[in-house]
């Protein structure tokens, strides 16, 4: 019988294969921080030959650099080290946030060279308004990368609520409803820049962004470079000889993550990546009920977790003005600190609720870590014990235990607009020649080496 079975994809030709084995060996200088060219072949399996030449194109388009340092460890003449460039292609990420709005430029090593941050309230503003603003602090934000000479390959904007398409569906407290957010701030940035091609821009959720920095940075600091523990945004694993995780603590591959800001806004990462749902919206545990018959939302729902466990509620309890914002956590952090009955109750009752909604994700999802990370990381010494506590009595297998190190505050590394900009670096490392060929369009021609 004849067989009619067709490939599903074409066989790959020279420069589709070229293509791969680019990025292939752009990502393995990437997650080893530094490497010779016959510690890059070992690990892609290339030949070295092959290698130096993939190397080259990548030293030609600005993306490796090879510094005097030799290696001599191995068999034959002492290779140069080869690292990825601190100029030249970067991420541009934007978190707009309720009352605030922070801009970082990375480089390709993932380290956070620019940021501005701008505390505004931004509620019951016209989202032109604010996305308007943040287009200016992030034209700021690029003036100070070029002169670093830093070119950001894109921009991904990081917000609150339910984002899909471009589109923020819903951020109740902002008060958006089908706001077109990635077309709106591009065309407010590209009104402010005087070049021909408009920044490529995406948006995500805020939490996920950060979820995914707390992933990639976790334990190396603001300004560490990838290589110094977890891969970094290429994708990769963790390097051999690579640094210890902030506070010794174990790098977690799955977990959930809990933002702690007005709103309280969560994700899921499973095995290293991001579980974003059949709609991309999993992960928005602040609207989770703790209580069916408690406080309106103003998602519409009641006794959602945000009515016991958001910034304004945490404030309202301890006697703070619920609006104050980041001084009004300073404030309940200093008296939490002071030992105020008022402050510290507050804490522990929003712990409680936040340990009895978080039972149910790790009954379901079964993480190794819960990351508490905004304005709960400062306040884990009196929120976290309340919800460690909870989670112990809850956790149907057994296996958590208070103190156990499971409940842990987020890494001061990591953020969304951090974890933004890491995205944008991710979609260069996975295809440099794409990147070369935009780069080049924008700027109206110019000679690279090419490769075939």
């Amino acid at each position: 019988m004849k067989n009619e079975t067709e490939p599903l994809e074409p066989k790959a030709d020279k420069a589709t294969v070229r293509r791969h084995n680019l990025s292939l060996v752009l990502r393995a200088v990437h997650d080893e921080g530094e490497a010779t060219r016959a510690a890059v072949a070992a690990r892609v399996g290339l030949t070295r030959a092959a290698v130096s030449s993939l190397v080259e194109q990548l030293l030609d388009g600005g993306f490796l650099t090879e510094s005097g340092k030799t290696f001599s460890g191995q068999a034959g003449r002492p290779g140069t080290a080869l690292r990825v460039a601190r100029t030249g292609p970067a991420g541009l990420g934007v978190e707009v946030n309720v009352d605030y709005v922070s801009v970082c430029v990375v480089d390709l090593a993932g380290t956070d060279r620019v940021r501005l941050t701008e505390h505004l309230d931004n509620r019951d503003v016209p989202p032109g308004e604010v996305l308007a603003r943040a287009a200016r602090i992030a034209a700021r934000t690029l003036v100070s990368a070029a002169e670093q000479e830093l070119v950001p390959a894109g921009v991904r904007l990081a917000l609150p609520g339910l984002v899909s398409g471009g589109t923020v569906r819903q951020a109740p407290n902002l008060g958006w409803n089908r706001v077109p957010a990635e077309e709106l701030f591009a065309g407010a940035l590209a009104a402010l820049r005087p070049v021909p091609e408009a920044l490529p821009t995406g948006c995500d959720n805020e939490a996920n962004a950060a979820a995914l920095a707390e992933l990639w940075f976790g334990g190396r600091g603001p300004g560490a470079a990838a290589g110094s523990s977890d891969g970094g945004p290429s994708g990769g694993g963790a390097p051999e000889g690579g640094g210890a995780p902030e506070g010794g603590r174990v790098k977690a591959r799955s977990f959930l993550y809990v933002s702690g800001e007005i709103g309280v806004g969560g994700a899921v990462v499973v095995d290293g990546e991001l579980l974003r749902g059949a709609h991309g919206f999993a992960g928005e545990i602040g609207h989770v009920p703790a209580d069916a018959e408690g406080p309106r939302c103003r998602c519409g729902s009641r006794g959602c977790l945000e009515q016991y466990a958001g910034q304004a509620a945490l404030l309202r309890e301890a006697g703070l003005a619920p609006d104050a914002g980041g001084p009004g956590v300073a404030e309940l952090e200093r008296r939490a600190a002071a030992g105020d009955a008022r402050a510290v109750g507050a804490l522990e009752r929003a712990g409680r609720m936040l340990g009895l909604v978080l039972s149910g994700a790790v009954n379901l999802l079964d993480p190794d870590a819960v990351v508490l990370g905004g304005v709960y990381r400062g306040l884990m010494p009196w929120l976290g014990p309340a919800a460690d506590a909870e989670l112990a009595r809850r956790v149907v297998s057994g296996l958590w235990t208070p103190g156990g190190g499971r409940l842990r505050g987020a890494s001061s590394s990591g953020d969304a607009a951090r974890g933004a900009a890491a995205l944008v670096v991710r979609d260069v490392i996975a295809d440099p020649v794409g990147h070369a060929v935009r780069t080049r369009g924008a700027a109206g021609g110019g000679s690279r080496r090419g490769g075939g």
